[in-house]
């Protein structure tokens, strides 16, 4: 955007009452770009003890109720997003008053290079172009206020947060993901949570082939006050998922999480190892795994696309946890991961803190996502 546009009074300031120079906007959404396979080089094994702290304990609350607490965190984890995602509509519908062929071009440009994927952007183009032939729409501010209703009618068919019932058996969870993408973090503040509410927690270390990945579960695990199950270096993993599910039963352990291997989805080898590792988790306690948790990187954009569906090819994914959107401008993958894969979406991290992993919820995001404080 040049300096004259930028001074511009353009469609954002126009829907909410708000300017941003794009200096600004630029500064907001710089991100470093990471493809597949630098996920996994780029983690040293000492990484996993120091970049991720231990769940720390929440703030007292005062009088702020805790859903609006949990919308305030939200907001503030999209805010990179947000950002960006103004700035392309800015720039789309800048000095126009009404929408026009060469309008709906651009947004068609602009929908179909965001990280939501291409299938996606069309579907969203099409109800929007429907609705303007319809004459339902004749504004830009008309127009985003229809997107706002499609991405939250999209992002509903997939809410679904994770529920774990108090059974006679343990409720196990395998616990899926590249390297890098927050998955051992995940897991603690998920263990956090049921310990809180009563239940009693089982972490099974099964990523034996990386000896970080098992101290950083030990830590934590130490940390929060919750037993685990750990092999030698380099033990089978299907071995220590099985041992974990022996002494849950025994123990009448109520939730199990599984950590795995987080090497690339694209090594047949682990792939076959993640297979195994459900398999054996089935013979010993039938149903299990109960839930086949996958944890992606928010910053990863389209490639996250990319590996939900590999790794559900490989293990029935049966749901997502969304990592790190508080650190990314690509947060708009959620779109495309719920309309193209419709798994359901269990959790959202927007922080480092045990309370920043929240239950998904559709129109929470949606309206995260157009949150101004002008508005």
């Amino acid at each position: 955007m040049s300096e004259d546009k930028a001074k511009k009074p353009g469609f954002f300031k126009r829907l909410f009452g708000r300017e941003e120079s794009a200096a600004e906007i630029d500064k907001e959404t710089a991100v470093t770009e990471t493809d597949l396979g630098a996920v996994e080089e780029t983690q040293p094994e000492k990484e996993g003890l120091s970049v991720s702290a231990p769940p720390e304990p929440s703030e007292a609350p005062g009088e702020v109720p805790e859903d609006e607490q949990g919308l305030v965190k939200l907001q503030t984890g999209l805010e990179k997003t947000r950002s960006r995602f103004f700035q392309r509509l800015d720039e789309v519908f800048l000095g126009k008053r009404e929408i026009d062929e060469a309008t709906l071009g651009r947004l068609e440009e602009m929908l179909v290079t965001a990280d939501i994927g291409v299938k996606t952007a069309y579907q969203l183009l099409e109800g929007l172009t429907e609705r303007v032939k319809r004459r339902e729409v004749d504004n830009p501010d008309a127009l985003v206020r229809h997107l706002k209703t499609l991405m939250k009618e999209m992002l509903s068919r997939v809410e679904a947060p994770l529920r774990v019932g108090y059974g006679s058996e343990p409720f196990v969870v395998m616990v899926v993901g590249v390297n890098g993408s927050g998955k051992t973090t995940t897991i603690a503040k998920i263990a956090a949570r049921h310990q809180e509410a009563g239940r009693k927690v089982l972490l099974a270390a099964a990523d034996t082939f990386r000896a970080a990945a098992v101290e950083q579960m030990e830590v934590w695990a130490e940390r929060i006050g919750c037993p685990v199950v750990k092999g030698k270096d380099r033990a089978d993993p299907s071995a220590v998922a099985f041992e974990a599910v022996d002494r849950a039963l025994k123990e009448d352990m109520e939730l199990v999480l599984v950590d795995t291997a987080g090497r690339l989805h694209t090594r047949v080898p682990l792939v076959e190892e993640l297979k195994k590792v459900h398999r054996t988790l089935g013979k010993k306690l039938p149903g299990a795994p109960h839930e086949t948790l996958l944890v992606i990187d928010a910053s990863m954009g389209q490639n996250a696309i990319l590996q939900a569906r590999k790794f559900n090819e490989a293990v029935p994914v049966t749901g997502i946890a969304l990592t790190k959107l508080d650190g990314t401008a690509k947060g708009g993958v959620i779109l495309g991961i719920c309309n193209e894969l419709e798994i359901p979406v269990r959790y959202v991290g927007v922080g480092e803190k045990k309370d920043d992993l929240r239950d998904f919820k559709a129109s929470d995001f949606v309206e995260a996502l157009f949150y101004t404080a002008d508005r």
